[in-house]
């Protein structure tokens, strides 16, 4: 039975290259639409769907992030990743100007050599996912967690957030 391993948080005063752009798997295939409408006044039957290219390497670069599962509790906010075949020296997780980074890396390779034959392979990929943190994070107590490839990120609301909540009856007219 795997074992559940603590990861550190770690605080940087430095802004992470992605900050302030949250993941929007949809954003590249909007733009490509956009810009097909765009060329089709201005010349689109001289060089039809220009970019088709850009467009599957740019869907490609944000798919390539894993999805992430984001609920809210009274006390806590979680995030919860699968991260099937990664390691969990492998998974960075950073704090830095109000948000949080979460990389990792996945690096394999394989050699089979036998009488006939020799197969080589390798597998690399990465990816990166910054999430902007809410004003009622207890950014002092954030705790990450990993497990049969799932990393859990818990960041727990501060006192004053956890208080303000309050229950209003529903009356019927």
């Amino acid at each position: 039975m795997a074992t559940e391993t603590k990861l550190p948080v770690t605080k940087t005063s430095t802004a992470p290259a992605a900050v302030g752009t949250a993941w929007q798997p949809f954003q590249a295939l909007r733009n490509e639409i956009d810009q097909i409408f765009d060329d089709f006044g201005n010349g689109f039957w001289k060089r039809p769907f220009p970019s088709l290219a850009r467009l599957e390497r740019d869907l490609s670069k944000n798919f390539s992030a894993p999805a992430v599962d984001v609920a809210e509790s009274e006390k806590a906010y979680e995030i919860t990743a699968e991260l099937p075949g990664l390691d969990e020296k492998n998974i960075d997780v950073k704090l830095a100007n109000g948000g949080l980074t979460i990389r990792g890396e996945k690096k394999e390779e394989t050699e089979e050599k036998k009488k006939d034959y020799y197969v080589s392979e390798r597998r690399y990929g990465s990816f990166e996912r910054y999430f902007a943190l809410p004003d009622d994070v207890n950014s002092d107590k954030i705790e990450a967690t990993f497990k049969n490839g799932v990393l859990k990120v818990v960041l727990p609301k501060t006192e004053e957030a956890q208080k303000s909540a309050k229950t209003i009856n529903v009356k019927a007219a």
